[in-house]
């Protein structure tokens, strides 16, 4: 299981960005456009953007990318059930390895609710 704080590392990830956006400002700013666009409300609801992003940070093993995408989910209204469901496609489509990142991500879910 993950010792990740997820928490701390969001908030990690955040402050070591800073500098960052600072020395590479435009880059920094079309990067926010792109995210922005991508998940904004459409034919698709952004609560299903996020699991879809989630789902892409789990299977890619990025820890950052579960905290970042869990905390949306929870503000978006995200269900336990509808998380569960989309990890039992993560486990399916990407095997043990999914599944030791959707233990993690269970871990971020409960800790960051």
């Amino acid at each position: 299981m993950s010792t990740f704080d997820h928490a701390n590392l969001i908030q990690g990830i955040t402050e070591s960005l800073g500098q960052f956006r600072k020395s590479q400002p435009d880059a920094m700013q079309g990067f926010g456009q792109l995210a922005k666009s991508a998940m904004a409300e459409g034919a698709v609801s952004t609560k299903h953007k996020e699991l879809m992003a989630l789902a892409i940070g789990i299977t890619q093993h990025c820890s950052g990318c579960i905290g970042f995408h869990v905390k949306a989910l929870l503000k978006l209204g995200c269900t336990r059930q509808e998380l569960e469901e989309m990890l039992a496609v993560c486990v399916y489509m990407g095997g043990g390895p999914a599944l030791m990142y959707a233990a993690e991500t269970l871990k971020a879910w409960d800790t960051l609710a």
